[in-house]
């Protein structure tokens, strides 16, 4: 079982988009799947057709805050094999309350940890939606994780925002999680009209090589409408641009397990 977060400081750049589509994706290939929604926002949340309304303590907040254990607040989406963790807008509250614990950038690895080894759950990824910044609650997702999808919009500054990262990735290598990789970065919002997106693909793929996933998320209308409807663009309208990208990708991602165990 891997432990994936998708990550990216920037905010706007398809990080829920990609978590919901990629779980969806990935559901629809016999795997199953938990996605944990680690931002406040609650995107993921209402994307997976849930509300980010309800009581704090039946959410992501009431582990992290110590009221709640992991399996008592799963619930089952819409969408078979797709289970998720709410998030609502309280734990916006998690980084102040926890500020006299030494040991808080490790409370979700601890909890996740708990949940896997004592309830006998089985999943094949677990996906952690990330907020869109640097924040302790981003910190927690990088510890608990095996490895990082970041989601890069083919946009000016984006790779400037990247480099920043990287060095945070870096810092948590060498002092929480030596462990943790980038698995890969996904280029989105491309458009093929725009000199400037082929631009920003061609010094990514130049920077990080194979890093970059061959396949490119396009703007599409229908992959923004989708949360709106609660929903997967893949389930949504999956015959549209967006939907055959993420279908590819993740036959890419998967592939990306075959590949790291004929090298194993």
């Amino acid at each position: 079982m891997q432990i994936v977060s998708v990550i990216n400081q920037k905010g706007g750049v398809g990080k829920t988009t990609t978590v919901i589509n990629l779980a969806a994706g990935l559901t629809k290939q016999e795997k199953k799947i938990l996605v944990i929604d680690l931002d406040p926002q609650g995107n993921a949340t209402t994307g997976l057709g849930l509300s980010n309304m309800e009581n704090s303590s039946e959410t992501i907040y009431g582990v992290l805050s110590g009221t709640k254990n992991i399996s008592e607040v799963i619930k089952k989406t819409n969408f078979k094999n797709l289970d998720i963790v709410t998030s609502n807008v309280d734990l916006s509250g998690l980084e102040v309350e926890t500020a006299g614990d030494s040991d808080r950038a490790f409370l979700l690895k601890v909890k996740l940890a708990s949940y896997l080894n004592n309830s006998g759950a089985f999943y094949d990824y677990i996906l952690i939606d990330c907020p869109p910044s640097l924040s302790l609650l981003t910190i927690m997702a990088l510890v608990s994780s095996n490895s990082l999808l970041v989601p890069l919009q083919t946009e000016f500054f984006a790779l400037e925002g990247l480099t920043q990262l990287i060095k945070t990735i870096d810092r948590i290598k060498v002092n929480l999680n030596p462990d943790l990789k980038i698995r890969g970065i996904l280029l989105t919002m491309f458009d093929k009209r725009n000199k400037l997106s082929s631009q920003v693909e061609k010094e990514a793929r130049d920077y990080f090589n194979d890093k970059v996933y061959t396949t490119v998320i396009p703007r599409n209308v229908r992959l923004s409408e989708a949360p709106s409807h609660g929903m997967p663009v893949l389930i949504y309208d999956k015959s549209c641009p967006g939907s055959k990208s993420y279908f590819n990708f993740t036959d890419e991602f998967i592939n990306q397990e075959k590949k790291i165990g004929s090298a194993a």
